[in-house]
């Protein structure tokens, strides 16, 4: 039975918001656990939709897990399953995380191609043609990534044409237990990546490098359980901050880094939030109508992808023009059809968008592609007149735990329906 959010505009935002683990980080941490038999618990998991994928997912492998409020606690068999099957990884790309550990613990796996967000076709050439360097055999087949290592992994020197977090993290997590020593070149340099190689160390991983573009992984005979705090959500954090500018809003976001999100926070500032820092986080205000801010998304410390939404939504009511620029997935420009039914005045040329803010926009009904769509949308709705009804709100589940109940406690009047109700 599908659900959408209901959302009447004109809500200045205002009061105080936690932050919980990052959805991009506790989701592949969660797969990591594969790499050491025994339990692992790990902390500040948010309560998402994608957790409860990517539990189903591990219990399917043969694993036992435990769910309580912020935690879950994996137990990892002797022998795990080797087979990640369609009907769950179709559902979420991060299910493609199992594929390094799996390869890297019991020398085989089969993963099933991915599925999750519109956003654009994420080739796995990366991930394939580095484990073929770590010494698998590793192939496409049936729409399944298969690949063996009977006689385990040997060190490699790896050299990744664009610098792929998801690449990153399966080349990481299998060369953990290679023989021998590795070399990432041009590895993502994510926040998450970090706190990928944390948690690895906290097993008994060596790596060096963390933080950087090359990373080098001396391989380990065997890791064991640990316990680890899922790092703060930048994503979710900046998504609070635009809100707070895109309103007109006070918003101090407890438990954000801001650290995390310089260029983000840099370009509200240009926007004319004023953004200060807190004992447990920041606070972003805006005083009065957003300046256009042009923005070109890159691979991390660039300006985040997955803020693009959010930069779109805040540029369509913004005074001025901005040109905003994706480089890292084609598709993500999907919604800006949605965000046009919402009377945005929005230009598409490629890669690029030019935006002409308007003044105020008008309520309607729209669709969530993704979910980070999904919460520009909603944004969106925050600022325009009337009602506006967020289609699929299942998305947005995926990323933001308790997105309309925090809305509500800002001062928004959103609320979400049963489409089949209504």
């Amino acid at each position: 039975m599908s659900e959408r959010l209901r959302i009447v505009g004109g809500a200045r935002l205002h009061g105080e918001v936690s932050v919980s683990g990052a959805k991009n980080s506790v989701l592949k941490l969660m797969a990591a656990t594969l790499l050491a038999p025994g339990k692992t618990r790990i902390g500040n998991v948010p309560d998402i939709a994608d957790v409860s994928i990517m539990i189903d997912l591990l219990t399917r492998l043969g694993c036992t897990v435990e769910r309580g409020s912020g935690f879950v606690e994996i137990d990892v068999p002797k022998e795990p399953g080797h087979r990640a099957d369609y009907d769950l990884v179709r559902k979420m790309r991060a299910s493609i995380n199992v594929l390094g550990p799996l390869v890297a613990r019991i020398g085989r796996a089969e993963v099933a191609l991915p599925g999750g967000d519109a956003i654009g076709s994420r080739g796995l050439d990366f991930h394939i043609k580095g484990l073929i360097s770590l010494g698998a055999e590793a192939h496409n087949e049936h729409g399944y990534i298969i690949a063996s290592a009977p006689d385990g992994l040997i060190g490699a020197e790896l050299f990744l044409d664009f610098p792929s977090v998801g690449a990153t993290e399966n080349l990481l997590t299998a060369a953990v237990l290679a023989k021998g020593t590795t070399t990432i070149d041009n590895a993502a340099r994510e926040p998450d990546i970090v706190d990928l190689c944390q948690f690895l160390i906290g097993m008994g991983a060596k790596i060096e490098g963390l933080g950087t573009s090359l990373l080098t992984i001396h391989g380990v005979d065997e890791l064991h359980p640990t316990d680890h705090e899922t790092l703060p959500d930048r994503i979710v954090a900046g998504t609070w901050a635009f809100a707070a500018a895109m309103t007109k809003g006070d918003i101090t976001i407890t438990g954000g880094r801001a650290s995390d999100l310089e260029l983000p926070l840099e370009k509200l500032t240009s926007a004319g939030a004023i953004v200060t820092s807190t004992e447990n986080g920041f606070r972003v205000r805006m005083d009065s109508r957003p300046h256009s801010i042009d923005v070109s998304t890159l691979p991390y410390p660039g300006f985040p992808t997955d803020l693009q939404p959010m930069v779109m939504s805040l540029n369509s009511i913004a005074d001025g023009t901005a040109i905003v620029t994706e480089n890292v997935f084609e598709g993500r420009f999907m919604f800006v059809n949605e965000l046009v039914r919402l009377g945005a005045n929005i230009n598409v040329d490629g890669h690029h968008a030019a935006i002409l803010g308007v003044e105020q926009l008008s309520g309607a009904p729209v669709q969530a592609t993704d979910i980070r769509a999904g919460a520009g949308l909603v944004l969106a709705g925050l600022v325009s007149e009337g009602t506006t009804l967020v289609e699929d709100s299942f998305h947005i589940d995926r990323g933001y735990p308790h997105f309309v109940e925090d809305l509500c406690k800002l001062g928004a009047d959103v609320i979400r329906e049963r489409v089949d109700d209504v």
